[in-house]
């Protein structure tokens, strides 16, 4: 029996309907995932289930006494609210105090927030947590999430994720971090030209069956269907494929991606880079930067080179935006020096939105910069790459003032693009964006010659488009981490952050697989040898990426790197398969 029930739903703004004769249900146990364009109606859809919005016509039904807990977008509260007032209500202390669950959530979403704190004044991170503490504390039937990540940090992400895998109830979430969906959902639905296409699995499943339609259908929309399986064959290599189970069988993708190139091209990205860039890029001597009378950095040297590929991770007030800051010299330091090399041409894309004219239309906003421009080896028109990046024929021309905060992003990020730089700050670039614009986004990056630096809360994005990651861990350094974002994570839980990695806890070191708690103690040996083996493979990467980049101009040697590195990544392949294949056992 449906718990939430749509019977030919119809919904218009409009002429071009959101909702066109939907029927569907919720169950009780259902776990969704709604993805679609922004702007295609995702939100109007859980409105509608949650009887918050009127269909224009059809029926939505709910089982009498329905317990729904409904987290909308915009967290709005009274004027004289407190944390404790909107969390916990009229509890008593010893009623809350001596629930394990609600201890966890406060715990998990309030950590070091006064519960007698307004809300007043309140950053909208710490609103978030809050509205979703509220949302969690009861018991409930039904739990829908418009956009639950939006302005939580790694940190919080993971821990509601975690939290919602534990919970019996039923759910729906929209939002656009592709991780956080297919950690909680096990079905997916995409709202698309007023239908709801339904898929089972997570956002992996959904990538491969969708890809699987559209091959099937043969159909005419091949930049689609390439995009879904170059995406498909970032989910198999990348870190997705070993740090969390797969929600797909790998022999089912295989055939989709056998022939699917590396996202990109390694050595010729650098080798353009070099050219452009030469051999400095940043480097920061003995650079001390404090915030108020914290210091941010602490004698800190660290270098960037042609073609490095880096996200940047950090507990909130370590000095990411600082860091960002410091390179684009809107920031100076205190003492030591930041050298910029005499080629760089800086793009920086600030959380700011204050640059754009509002009275210029969109695509006159974009062909001020350039007309066209190259990426990779295809040259491209400001019009085409706004199709790409979403804006039909009709919105080119709409003025800037009328666009969403999502649109200006967009818009944001093509007028950086269109400027040709050769090193690029990206600082929250995910923020307002769709899946669909994300993966476009993820595309032309691929074939950008450059140095990146990615800030951002998305961590699929951010291991997308990267290639390492560097941790900001609040003791006034910046350091690499191999483990990528699971290791940082693993340090913030344990308490290590700033602590050399030989210094951590060797349970708190292990890699991936909690599937393998669940094998017998020969499966476990294997999956311990083979994700040592990872670990040995993903350093020997990592070093020759390096030396690659030092050997830019040596033609013959970079020949011998590449040979050196497609034969790592060929075992590395082999390896992750192994380890995938006796995970899922």
């Amino acid at each position: 029996m449906n718990l939430i029930n749509l019977e030919n739903v119809f919904k218009a703004y409009t002429p071009q309907p959101l909702l066109d004769q939907v029927s569907l249900g919720v169950e009780s146990g259902m776990r969704i995932g709604v993805v679609g364009r922004n702007g295609g109606g995702k939100s109007t859809l859980m409105s509608i289930m949650a009887r918050r919005t009127e269909a224009d016509s059809g029926r939505v039904t709910h089982t009498g006494g329905l317990r729904l807990a409904y987290l909308v977008q915009r967290d709005e509260f009274g004027d004289a609210a407190t944390v404790r007032s909107i969390v916990l209500g009229d509890r008593a202390e010893h009623e809350w105090a001596a629930d394990a669950r609600i201890r966890d959530i406060l715990a998990g979403l309030l950590p070091g927030i006064d519960l007698e704190a307004p809300l007043e004044g309140m950053s909208g991170g710490e609103k978030r947590r809050v509205a979703l503490a509220a949302l969690l504390v009861p018991e409930s039937d039904v739990i829908m999430l418009d956009e639950p990540t939006n302005h939580l940090d790694l940190e919080a992400i993971t821990w509601l994720a975690r939290h919602l895998a534990t919970r019996k109830e039923a759910l729906a979430v929209v939002t656009h971090d592709r991780w956080f969906l297919d950690e909680v959902t096990d079905r997916t639905w995409e709202v698309v030209d007023g239908r709801v296409e339904r898929y089972e699995g997570g956002y992996s499943a959904y990538v491969l069956a969708k890809a699987e339609r559209t091959r099937i259908a043969d159909s005419t929309e091949a930049k689609r269907q390439n995009l879904m399986r170059k995406e498909l064959a970032w989910l198999r290599r990348g870190p997705q494929a070993r740090s969390t189970k797969p929600k797909f069988r790998v022999d089912a993708a295989q055939a989709l991606i056998a022939d699917v190139p590396p996202l990109r091209d390694s050595v010729e990205l650098t080798r353009f880079a070099t050219a452009r860039l030469g051999k400095t890029v940043y480097e920061l001597e003995d650079v001390t930067y404090h915030a108020g009378p914290k210091p941010i950095f602490n004698h800190v040297t660290w270098r960037l080179g042609p073609g490095d590929r880096i996200g940047l991770v950090g507990i909130n007030g370590s000095g990411k935006t600082s860091l960002l800051r410091l390179l684009s010299g809107t920031a100076q330091p205190e003492s030591g020096k930041v050298v910029r090399g005499k080629t760089v041409q800086l793009a920086h894309l600030s959380q700011e939105l204050t640059e754009l004219d509002p009275a210029r239309r969109v695509l006159e906003s974009v062909e001020e910069i350039a007309r066209r421009i190259t990426v990779g080896k295809k040259e491209w028109t400001a019009g085409q790459l706004l199709e790409r990046l979403g804006f039909g024929s009709d919105a080119q021309w709409k003025p800037v003032g009328d666009l969403s905060g999502g649109e200006r992003r967009r818009l944001q990020i093509l007028r950086l693009l269109m400027g040709e730089p050769n090193v690029m700050l990206l600082d929250e670039p995910t923020n307002d964006l769709d899946i669909e614009t994300l993966t476009e986004l993820e595309d032309i990056l691929d074939g950008w010659p450059g140095t990146l630096i990615v800030v951002s809360h998305d961590r699929y994005f951010l291991e997308r488009v990267t290639d390492t990651v560097h941790g900001l861990l609040g003791d006034g350094t910046v350091r690499m981490l191999t483990g990528g974002v699971e290791e940082y994570l693993d340090r913030v839980a344990a308490g290590t952050a700033g602590k050399p990695t030989a210094d951590r806890p060797a349970e708190q070191a292990a890699k991936p697989a909690q599937t393998a708690t669940k094998a017998d103690w020969k499966t476990q040996k294997e999956l311990d040898r083979l994700e040592r083996q990872l670990d040995k493979l993903s350093k020997r990467e990592a070093q020759l990426h390096d030396d690659m980049a030092g050997a830019a101009t040596d033609h013959a040697r970079l020949l011998d790197l590449d040979a050196k590195l497609k034969a790592v990544l060929a075992e590395k392949d082999e390896v992750e398969m192994a380890w995938l294949e006796l995970a899922e056992g």
